[in-house]
């Protein structure tokens, strides 16, 4: 017989992965625009792209509307497993302390397995804010390492250019860049994507505060309009704070490394073998100045704010309803 613990889990996978696929739909192509605007290049002389809008109308006239939804497949087949781990893991970490998941209303007076005297208490027991930050990393950190192939694939979709040879589904993508760039080109760009388990570290506990605020006393369940507000203050926070690994993993991930390229007087390119995250954001500072490593960060902010919402929201709903129905 399923024990609860083992429902929980299945739920919060299933959850997330639900809470996943509705925000990916909804807000891809806000994905476009911002991963083009982190990937394009800035050496002197070299067209680019003049902002959102000048991304938009291009991608419009030359590809239509499907264009602005160019990485859909590989987008949702990674948010999918993404949202079931991380959520599975944050949820099960909780739980393992005492804490309830996501989408039930916290107890009040908690009640942890094994409880010892006051003096022996693990930290994350009286400061939960502790929990969930240990909560967040280790979820953040399994979810990323297992999903990083899928991620790379997706920023490679979204930013081939007219010029380039084109991938025509996800399959082709993945066999082109293992024939090509070998294995260790799917996971291109995991370091930096680990460093962003900094931000599941702000997020999260932030949104749990939130949430504990406008909880107040009561035991009813947080209306959605409250879990909208909290997530997306929360996401909003996490990303101005951590968005620069971002800039950092997409040049790496898409092998456009135009602040690893001197272009001299006489058009030659002098190309460096180092492509080192240290390397590389140095080089984007010297190249382009600090603004470089926030490049895309607005329409990130317009992206990522309503994703967060959207899957937090779907997956608390989700919870609430699978919970009910046990």
């Amino acid at each position: 017989m399923q024990t609860r613990k083992g429902k929980w889990t299945a739920n919060s996978m299933i959850a997330g992965a639900g809470g996943g696929l509705v925000a990916s739909i909804a807000t891809c192509p806000l994905d476009v625009v911002k991963t083009k605007l982190q990937a394009q290049r800035t050496i002197q002389g070299q067209q680019g792209y003049q902002g959102v809008l000048d991304i938009v109308k291009t991608t419009l006239k030359y590809d239509g509307i499907r264009g602005m939804y160019r990485g859909l497949g590989p987008t949702i087949l990674g948010y999918l497993p993404t949202m079931a781990i991380y959520f599975a893991v944050y949820d099960g970490i909780k739980t393992r302390f005492g804490e309830p998941p996501l989408g039930q209303v916290p107890k009040h007076d908690r009640i942890y397995p094994a409880a010892q005297p006051k003096g022996y208490q693990p930290a994350m027991r009286d400061h939960p804010w502790t929990l969930h930050i240990l909560s967040a990393m280790i979820a953040g950190a399994a979810s990323t390492t297992c999903t990083n192939p899928l991620w790379v694939i997706k920023t490679r979709f979204m930013t081939q250019s007219r010029r380039e040879v084109r991938y025509r589904h996800t399959f082709d993508a993945a066999l082109a860049i293992y024939r090509t760039e070998g294995i260790r080109a799917f996971y291109r760009g995991l370091l930096p994507s680990l460093l962003g388990i900094f931000h599941v570290a702000v997020q999260f506990p932030l949104y749990e505060k939130l949430k504990m605020w406008a909880q107040g006393d009561s035991d009813a369940p947080l209306r959605s309009d409250t879990i909208l507000v909290c997530s997306g203050i929360a996401k909003m926070a996490a990303s101005i704070a951590t968005y620069p690994h971002e800039v950092v993993r997409t040049r790496l991930q898409t092998l456009r490394l135009p602040i690893a390229e001197d272009a001299s007087s006489d058009g030659m390119v002098k190309t460096h073998a180092r492509r080192g995250i240290i390397y590389i954001t140095r080089k984007i500072i010297q190249k382009e100045g600090w603004t470089g490593l926030y490049k895309g960060l607005s329409v990130n902010l317009f992206r990522t704010v309503p994703n967060s919402a959207v899957t937090l929201l779907t997956y608390e709903l989700l919870m609430r309803h699978l919970m009910a129905q046990q």
